[in-house]
């Protein structure tokens, strides 16, 4: 039987999930079912019906180094082997979509998510993600990137709406996408939670059908995140094809009455069906059974790739005098309870059980690189709590004489970086700063190895020798940074994103998180080194830094209609990597932009007093900009400034050439006011109506609770249960942080979601009647709504049994 030929509720049952992880098939028309599986930086097959946060067991799987690390390579053929090494592992362990990888640009430093997140910048995003894709999709698995689209902080995750101007929407926040999609071709796209400007994500045509399918081309399935769709009718008008986890027959039965009163076409709900049935097809496996674990040789290889991503990913922020690398004989202390007990992921549905974990003390005391480790100390508490008698302990071992340099591994501890929830603050625990002043006070050299998935504040940069930035490194990050430490690797990293020196610092710091459903994106398109280099605020690092133990020179720029030329130089006698960077400055009439952009990047491998010409090629996205008032990408004629160089401030090299395009010779609007030189913290209302081209304001808290208002925002309802119940689920995730020391996933989960995602994520146990009993419970009518839902109950299972009888034999 054709997938034309199935009923209507035959074709609506393929839209949802059967399980936690589950598609639904159909024998008849020989469409299997299919299993999802998170996936960013490691597969996490979980075990039975699993649970979407990850903490149930999962099978053992290698844990990759996270996105927000990857990046700092800069390099999409390293992103390509991590993913065909993912592919292989999702095969292996029978699983046919990866969901991910994680995509959204890094808005603000503070976001929870953002170690899952490559960049700040879209062409870094967007070309690593390719690389991501291209390799998990080359084993015959689908690859999933997520969230689509403007999905930038946790806080009301699942009931926020990002209210973004049109060009900055699409030049920013859209383009990793797009450089994602024409380039790598994935099989999936996975929707956001969030709103976008008033609509929810996986319902948002304009997004989903006109931008994706039209525009870009996208020919396979868009998936909800969990919970995450809202109306099944208008997901499937959309463009949307399949809901997950499993909502039961609810949105079944929702479709079907749907097609029946003619509110939705037929031929919308077959072509949804099509999209879900040739994933199916395309990322079926055969030969692999349920319960399957990876082979020891397929561990050991991958344990060897993610030693390698790790490697050509750790970042030289600093060293003075030739600290690193370590000397042979150097007698060294390590320091910090990382060092013994590594923190190499973040917490969250991403969360892996890896299959070897390595420590940075075990790695160098076995380095056989003639550095020898005299001792270690703890350093501090892991969970923030002060004890002196630690530091003290630490600084005596580094004082005495048997130690000649400090190696101290510091950073962010597992409570600061989850899905779920955002970072409160940029520092690091107070005792680990209160460490590594300790530390540098002893005269000894001090080499910080920095521990986090994003920036953090660094009040004791001035006065150590040297750092590393290892981000989050994945199981094999130890030995890597070992290697490292002892030259045997010489480090290639770069920033793949800004690093401010303090918080206040950052364009969006005076209105994020949005604490109520509208986060509106007042600071346009002057996001990172975008806002930093407009506008000449000093930062710890620039975009695109990095060192290495080679010196680089640029020279020889030569530009045509096709790209930019130039010759890269290793002045030293150590053989190493240049991350070369192109920018433009475009003309300054006309157009509102930002002081310099990103349109291009290589890494190059040179031996010691090498040199080598290289290439960076103009794309469609080099010197475009989105005009609002045609609706249509444009090219501004005029003289263009290419620089070139190896961070965002650091450019030597620069050239004009000259563009033929749109004649816009006009002056740039002066309503824009403090936008004209990139002031997002100076901007009036009436100028983030000129950006937007429509008043913005934002909505106020409601007094009558909805279904798509957060549970969490009952604390405030009139009703004496529902604001018992969130204080209680408020008071119990601050309880179990406290007592574990990593956050409670599933209640900030709870917390974060709306009514609404009930009729979602229970299996079918709540219908939409259900959760219009809930609101009338948060709104005080606790025993009508309760008497409701009682009654809801028991229609809604009749209802369930019938249609479960009807797809009997589907």
């Amino acid at each position: 039987m054709r997938l034309e030929d199935l009923s209507v509720a035959q074709k609506a049952a393929l839209l949802s999930g059967a399980s936690e992880w589950d598609s639904r098939g159909s024998k008849k028309a020989d469409i299997p079912s299919f299993v999802m599986s998170d996936g960013p930086h490691g597969v996490r097959r979980q075990l039975g019906s699993g649970d979407h946060l990850g903490l149930g067991s999962s099978k053992p799987a290698t844990c990759f180094p996270t996105a927000g690390t990857v990046a700092n390579s800069w390099d999409p053929a390293l992103a390509e082997a991590m993913g065909e090494a993912l592919g292989r592992e999702a095969h292996d362990l029978d699983v046919n979509v990866l969901l991910g990888p994680g995509m959204n640009i890094k808005r603000n430093p503070l976001c929870g998510r953002n170690f899952e997140y490559y960049s700040e910048d879209p062409q870094v995003a967007g070309h690593m993600a390719a690389g991501l894709i291209k390799g998990v999709q080359s084993n015959g698995v689908a690859s999933c990137p997520k969230h689509f689209a403007v999905n930038s902080q946790e806080l009301r995750r699942q009931a926020s709406n990002s209210v973004v101007d049109e060009r900055t929407l699409r030049e920013l926040y859209l383009t990793a996408f797009e450089i994602a999609v024409r380039t790598a071709r994935p099989w999936a796209i996975m929707s956001s939670y969030n709103e976008v400007n008033g609509v929810y994500a996986h319902e948002n045509k304009k997004l989903l059908t006109e931008i994706l399918r039209d525009e870009w081309g996208f020919d396979g399935a868009v998936i909800s995140d969990w919970g995450g769709s809202n109306s099944a009718v208008a997901a499937v008008k959309a463009g949307a094809s399949l809901e997950m986890p499993s909502p039961g027959y609810t949105s079944v039965r929702e479709l079907v009455a749907a097609v029946q009163s003619g509110d939705l076409s037929e031929a919308d709900l077959t072509a949804r069906a099509a999209e879900v049935a040739k994933v199916a097809k395309r990322a079926h496996v055969d030969g692999v059974g349920r319960d399957d674990l990876l082979s020891d040789d397929i561990i050991k290889k991958h344990h060897d790739v993610a030693r390698r991503v790790a490697e050509e990913s750790i970042v030289l922020l600093k060293n003075d005098h030739d600290v690193l690398p370590l000397a042979s004989g150097t007698r060294v202390a390590v320091v910090g309870d990382m060092a013994r007990t590594a923190r190499y992921q973040g917490s969250g549905s991403s969360k892996i059980n890896a299959t070897k974990v390595e420590n940075l003390l075990d790695e160098l005391d076995k380095a056989d690189s003639g550095v020898e480790v005299s001792g270690f100390a703890q350093g501090y508490d892991r969970q923030g709590a002060t004890d002196q008698g630690l530091i003290d302990e630490a600084v005596a071992l580094v004082s005495s004489a048997a130690t000649d340099v400090a190696v101290a591994v510091v950073g962010l501890d597992e409570r600061s970086e989850s899905e779920g929830l955002d970072r409160t603050t940029m520092a690091i625990p107070k005792p680990q700063n209160d460490l590594v002043n300790a530390l540098a006070a002893t005269g000894k050299p001090i080499v910080v190895v920095l521990v986090a998935g994003a920036p953090v504040e660094l009040p004791w940069f001035d006065g150590i020798d040297a750092m590393l930035y290892i981000g989050l490194s994945g199981q094999a990050g130890a030995s890597a940074t070992s290697r490292v430490l002892c030259g045997k690797v010489n480090p290639s990293g770069h920033l793949a994103e800004t690093w401010p020196l303090k918080y206040e610092d950052c364009p969006s710091s005076q209105w994020y998180p949005a604490s109520g459903r509208d986060s509106i994106y007042r600071e346009g398109p002057f996001v990172g080194y975008r806002y930093y280099e407009t506008v000449g605020v000093p930062v710890r690092f620039p975009f695109g830094f990095g060192l290495s133990y080679s010196d680089f020179s640029l020279a020889d720029l030569a530009l045509d209609r096709q790209g930019a030329a130039f010759v890269v130089t290793n002045e030293s006698d150590t053989p190493g990597s240049a991350v070369v960077q192109l920018y433009v400055h475009g003309p300054r009439n006309g157009v509102l932009r930002p002081e310099r952009e990103l349109k291009g990047f290589i890494k190059v491998a040179l031996a010691a007093h090498e040199s080598k010409k290289v290439r960076i090629d103009f794309d469609e996205t080099t010197f475009r900009h989105f005009d609002i008032d045609e609706g249509r990408w444009g090219i501004q004629s005029g003289d263009w400034t290419v620089l070139v160089g190896t961070d965002v401030e650091h450019l030597p090299l620069n050239g004009q050439i000259s563009i033929d395009g749109d004649d816009i010779s006009r002056p740039v609007d002066p309503a824009f006011g403090h936008y004209l030189k990139g002031d997002v913290k100076h901007v009036t209302d009436a100028e983030v109506a000129q950006l937007f081209g429509h008043t913005v304001t934002a909505a106020v808290e409601p007094t009558v609770f909805g279904a798509n208002d957060p549970i969490s925002s009952w604390v405030r309802s009139p009703g004496w249960t529902a604001r018992t119940v969130a204080r209680f689920l408020k008071k119990r995730e601050l309880k179990v942080r406290e007592k574990t020391g990593s956050p409670d996933l599933n209640t900030l989960f709870i917390l974060n979601m709306p009514p609404r995602a009930m009729c979602k994520m229970t299996q079918g146990m709540v219908d939409q009647d259900m959760v219009k009993a809930v609101v009338a419970i948060a709104n005080g009518h606790t025993f009508r709504g309760i008497v409701s839902l009682i009654a809801g109950f028991f229609r809604g299972r009749g209802a369930e049994r019938r249609m479960a009888k009807e797809l009997a034999d589907m």
